[in-house]
C-alpha cells in the first residue's frame, strides 16, 4: 500500500443536502455518528452541505437559502467544532467542480444507467403509463448526481465515507470512478471505503418506509416537545396485541429507538418487545429517550439560527481551509491529465 494510501484512511467525508429541515435520519445516519468520528485524534474530518446536490430538486431560492442555515445550525447544535473538522459548503469549492468534469469524461454511461435513483424514476414514469420518452422529466443533474458525490469524495482523499446502507452503490460506483481516473492517469485518486452503521444504516419514518424529506414521513430534529410528542405517537405499527410477544427486528419504532439508546436501553426493549409490550409504552420510551438527547441541542439550535452572520463566518473559514488543500491538489490532477504549460512538456 502506497504511503498516500495509508494517510487517506484517516481522512473522513460527509454531507448532508440542503433540501429542507434536518430531521431524526439525518441525525442518525450522518451528524452524529460524524461527530464522534471527528473526535478520534487520528481522524481529519471534512464535514460539508451539499448545497449544489440539492439543486437538482431545490429551484426555490430562499428554500436553498434557509435549508443551508438550517443544516449548518444542526450540526453545530449538536456539537461539531468548526476549529477541529473542515467545515464548509459544497458551492464554495470550485475545485470540486472541475475535478466533476473531469471525472465525467471518464465515466461509462452505462455505470450511470444502472444508479439507483436513475432507475426509479425511469421506473416511476414507465408506471405513469404509456410514453414516449421513460426519461421525461428526469435532470442531467439527478442523472450525473453520483460523480458530483464521486468529486466531493474523492477530492479531499477520504479513506472512508459514513453512509446509509442504501447508499452504497454510490460509493461503490465512486471507486469504479477512481480506478479508471488511476488507470490512465497514475495513482492519484485514492479508492474509498465505506463506513457503514450497521444500526443507523436506514432509519424509518413515520410510515414504516425509509425516513426521507421526499416521502413527507419525517420527524423534524427541532420541533417543539409537544410536536415530538405528537409526531412519536403517529408512528404506524402493526395490529399486535399488547399482551403477545413481538419481534424487536422487524419494528420501525425499535429501529428508532434501537438508533439513539445505550446497549443496555436496547437490551431492555428488545426483551420487553418479547415479553409482551404494548405499543403505547413502547412510544413513550421513545418520546423520552428522544426528547433527553434533543432538548438541550434545539436550545442550541434556536440561538445559531438567530445569528446567520456567525454561521456565515464559520462556512466561509471552513471553504478556505477546504480550497488550501483542493487548490493543489486539482493542480496535480490536471498536469497528469495533461493540462500543463506547454512549456513544461
Amino acid at each position: 500500500m502506497s504511503k498516500q494510501a495509508s494517510n487517506a484512511r484517516q481522512v473522513l467525508v460527509t454531507g448532508i443536502q440542503t433540501t429542507g429541515t434536518p430531521h431524526l435520519g439525518n441525525l442518525a445516519g450522518a451528524i452524529q455518528p460524524a461527530i464522534e468520528a471527528s473526535r478520534a485524534p487520528e481522524v481529519r474530518a471534512f464535514f460539508f452541505l451539499a448545497d449544489y446536490h440539492a439543486l437538482i430538486g431545490v429551484w426555490d431560492a430562499a428554500a436553498l437559502r434557509r435549508s443551508t442555515l438550517e443544516i449548518a445550525a444542526a450540526w453545530l447544535a449538536f456539537g461539531l467544532d468548526p476549529e477541529r473538522v473542515v467545515f464548509y459548503r459544497q458551492s464554495d469549492i470550485p475545485e470540486i467542480f472541475e475535478l466533476t468534469w473531469m471525472l465525467s469524461c471518464l465515466t461509462a454511461k452505462g455505470l450511470m444507467n444502472r444508479a439507483h435513483a436513475y432507475k426509479a424514476a425511469v421506473a416511476d414514469n414507465e408506471a405513469a403509463g404509456p410514453q414516449d420518452d421513460p426519461d421525461r422529466g428526469i435532470t442531467m443533474g439527478l442523472y450525473n448526481y453520483p460523480i458530483l458525490m464521486a468529486a466531493d469524495i474523492l477530492m479531499f482523499k477520504a479513506g472512508r465515507v459514513p453512509v446509509g446502507r442504501d447508499q452504497v452503490q454510490h460509493l461503490e460506483m465512486t471507486r469504479d470512478i477512481a480506478a479508471r481516473f488511476n488507470h490512465h492517469f497514475g495513482e492519484k485518486l485514492v479508492i474509498p471505503q465505506a463506513s457503514i452503521r450497521e444500526e443507523a444504516a436506514v432509519i424509518a419514518g413515520l410510515d414504516g418506509r425509509k425516513m426521507s424529506k421526499s416521502y413527507g414521513n419525517t420527524i423534524p430534529l427541532f420541533v417543539s416537545r409537544k410536536q415530538l410528542h405528537k409526531l412519536v405517537m403517529k408512528i404506524k405499527t402493526d395490529s399486535t396485541p399488547p399482551d403477545e410477544p413481538k419481534d424487536p427486528d422487524g419494528s420501525s419504532l425499535f429501529q428508532l429507538y434501537r438508533a439513539f439508546a445505550t446497549p443496555d436501553q436496547t437490551r431492555q426493549l428488545a426483551a420487553d418487545y418479547r415479553d409482551g409490550i404494548g405499543w403505547g409504552e413502547v412510544k413513550k420510551r421513545l418520546f423520552e429517550l428522544l426528547d433527553a438527547q434533543l432538548a438541550e441541542p434545539r436550545e442550541r439550535y434556536v440561538e445559531l439560527t438567530a445569528r446567520p452572520a456567525e454561521i456565515e463566518t464559520i462556512l466561509r473559514a471552513g471553504a478556505t481551509k477546504a480550497r488550501a488543500e483542493a487548490a493543489p491538489f486539482l493542480a496535480e490532477l490536471r498536469e497528469a491529465a495533461g493540462f500543463t504549460s506547454l512549456g513544461n512538456s
